[in-house]
């Protein structure tokens, strides 16, 4: 057998020491390496918000075309219509006979077709202009269609539709002409997305439009086109009433009450039917959130965005959501219904009390 010297084994072990002390080393090395390297990050990519409504739009679609407004009638024979319970802005003029008519817009969203289609009238190029798109109406005097068309909007009516325009044959002409949106849509038009027209409330920092609480309003149009707002908590918005009771429906299956989040009242001068003017300045009342708050409304030229600011000339601000713009002229009344005050608690009355005192004191 052979002896193991104590040299030998004194060596051994410094050699087994000091790799050891290598292999601590290194791995030292390699954990403070690993600290030093950043922790990996998400990105959290914003959801787009709609620009005529400032909504969060998850599929992104608002971004990727342009706006598309449609000319819509309002007469009983044209009622329920499609459209206007899904449009992101609806403006509504008065034209001949101080009967309605509409103007509804869309970007975020559209029913397969909308209508009844019907003509344009000297005001809407002040309307529509600055909407950008597409417009889509059935014909008009010559010179309102040529100052539509002078607009430089791509423009949609009977001469060019082609299928974009179809004739509804469970309604009696002329209020049967209907457009399809997504054929709309094809032609194009510039900008997209479009140009927001009005500034929101951030909701998301819990905002919210404030003013003078309000329960109803009604705005006075002609008999029979006069139209109600009664505000509806749970839904968030303005439902609409024909006159003061019947429900304004649209022509969806089911039948679906037409409501908008927000309602401008914009006062503005007509020098006759059809004939507003909405380039200048004047009074205006924005209804949100069950609230009213009163202001003034300003567009410099028929290309600009209609300006809504309160009484210390700061931008109103909507709740997102749609708008619904009423062109009253100026001197029709808007009646506006508050909320009855809170009850007066009864006074406090301290308690009385009585001092008694014993006989022969």
């Amino acid at each position: 057998m052979n002896e193991v010297r104590p040299t030998r084994v004194r060596n051994a072990l410094a050699l087994l020491v000091a790799g050891s002390l290598v292999v601590a080393a290194c791995g030292g090395d390699d954990a403070a390496a690993k600290k030093k390297v950043p922790p990996s990050t998400t990105t959290t990519i914003p959801i787009p918000k709609a620009p005529f409504t400032g909504l969060p739009d998850r599929t992104g679609v608002s971004l990727t075309r342009s706006s598309v407004a449609v000319k819509i009638e309002n007469t009983p024979e044209a009622r329920p219509q499609s459209g206007l319970d899904v449009a992101d802005v609806v403006y509504e003029e008065v034209v001949d006979g101080g009967i309605t008519r509409f103007w509804a817009v869309f970007n975020s969203n559209a029913p397969e077709n909308i209508g009844p289609v019907r003509s344009v009238r000297a005001m809407d190029p002040q309307v529509v202009t600055p909407l950008g798109g597409v417009v889509a109406y059935s014909g008009g005097t010559e010179p309102n269609v040529a100052a539509i068309r002078a607009t430089g909007l791509v423009w949609v009516d009977e001469n060019n539709a082609g299928d974009a325009f179809f004739r509804e044959p469970t309604r009696d002409a002329p209020h049967n002409l209907f457009a399809r949106s997504a054929l709309l849509w094809q032609r194009g038009g510039q900008p997209v997305p479009p140009v927001p027209l009005f500034g929101y409330v951030d909701t998301e920092s819990d905002q919210a439009f404030t003013g003078e609480a309000v329960t109803s309003f009604h705005v006075n149009y002609e008999l029979g086109y006069d139209v109600t707002y009664v505000w509806d908590a749970t839904v968030g918005g303005w439902m609409r009433f024909s006159r003061t009771d019947e429900p304004f429906l649209s022509a969806a299956l089911p039948p679906i009450q037409v409501n908008a989040t927000n309602v401008i009242v914009q006062f503005v001068p007509y020098a006759g039917f059809g004939e507003g003017n909405l380039i200048g300045t004047g009074e205006a009342w924005i209804f949100s959130n069950g609230q009213l708050v009163r202001g003034t409304w300003t567009k410099p030229s028929v290309e600009s965005i209609t300006e809504y600011k309160d009484a210390a000339g700061a931008p109103i601000l909507l709740t997102p959501g749609r708008t619904w713009v009423e062109l009253v002229p100026t001197g029709k009344t808007v009646d506006v219904v508050s909320p009855p005050p809170p009850p007066v608690p009864p006074p406090t009355v301290a308690p009385t009390t009585t001092t008694s005192k014993k006989r022969g004191t």
